[in-house]
């Protein structure tokens, strides 16, 4: 690392907190440095109150960008310039590009989700998509499906609090996407959910649930929604093989696991800074078998 570091590296890095376990600072540097490209990527432990001043450093230090993780996302989408038409719907960015002092925020994790379905064999465009979440994840994940061409989005969330936040974002789809079809339903109503993955093209898990430590939990409560052809994605990664997946591969669906997702939303931002293709299969091949 020390021989590449020069007086005109160009520093990029990942705000947010805890950061400490991102395997984003490997990923990006061993492309860099397999590309031959004069950057280096860190990480800054940043918590929300910190990160105005995060941002005008990074304006200071004239660094080429950062990622936003959680949960500083949504902070960080207030002090940009210029908003992708993604992370303007969401109000949220993942993803900040420097260009000469003017900052333009993006939201890779739905391009993620989009690309990995790509990398699978799978188009969105034309489809019917189940969602289950309504956080910063499920939402990118709507949303970018939504620009990407899919007929119509049907969305299950907890009839919380923050229940009124989905139907808001099915709205802005619905605005920014003139004829779509956007649905949004009580992730309670199993009946319904069951009718509705039925009736979809893909469902995607966007919830915590089936992460460690709830790995033998699942959003789907009835596996006679699952049928051949259906395409189940899982938005968790960690464990690999979720129960959800599990029981739709026993069901003879195809099946797709998060890590592709935290892949893919890495590639868009690397696109985004430096303008090349990350080497995708040897970063693969290096981090995610």
């Amino acid at each position: 690392m020390e021989e590449r570091i020069s007086g005109h590296t160009g520093l990029l890095a990942l705000i947010g907190s805890p950061v400490g376990h991102s395997g984003s600072p490997a990923m990006y540097n061993y492309s860099f440095a397999r590309l031959g490209l004069d950057y280096v990527y860190v990480a800054f432990d940043i918590q929300v109150p910190e990160v105005k001043a995060a941002i005008e450093a990074m304006k200071t230090f004239r660094m080429r960008g950062c990622n936003v993780t959680m949960p500083c996302k949504t902070e960080a989408a207030k002090y940009m310039d210029n908003l992708s038409p993604a992370a303007r719907i969401i109000g949220a960015v993942n993803t900040i590009v420097n260009d000469q002092g003017k900052l333009t925020g993006h939201i890779t994790d739905g391009q993620g989700f989009v690309d990995n379905l790509k990398d699978h064999g799978i188009d969105i465009q034309g489809k019917k998509i189940t969602v289950a979440g309504g956080g910063g994840a499920a939402t990118a994940i709507q949303v970018q499906c939504a620009l990407d061409g899919a007929r119509e989005i049907s969305i299950f969330n907890i009839k919380d609090e923050f229940f009124p936040r989905t139907l808001e974002t099915a709205e802005k789809i619905r605005v920014e996407v003139p004829g779509i079809v956007v649905n949004v339903y009580d992730i309670a109503d199993t009946e319904c959910m069951t009718r509705e993955i039925q009736s979809s093209d893909i469902f995607a898990n966007a919830t915590i649930v089936g992460m460690k430590p709830m790995e033998g939990e699942t959003v789907v409560k009835d596996t006679a929604a699952f049928r051949p052809g259906l395409v189940v994605a899982d938005a968790v990664y960690d464990p690999e093989e979720t129960r959800l997946l599990r029981e739709a591969k026993e069901a003879g669906c195809t099946c797709i696991n998060g890590k592709g997702m935290l892949l893919w939303q890495g590639v868009a931002a690397f696109k985004l800074y430096t303008g090349r293709d990350m080497p995708v299969e040897e970063v693969k091949e290096r981090f995610f078998s």
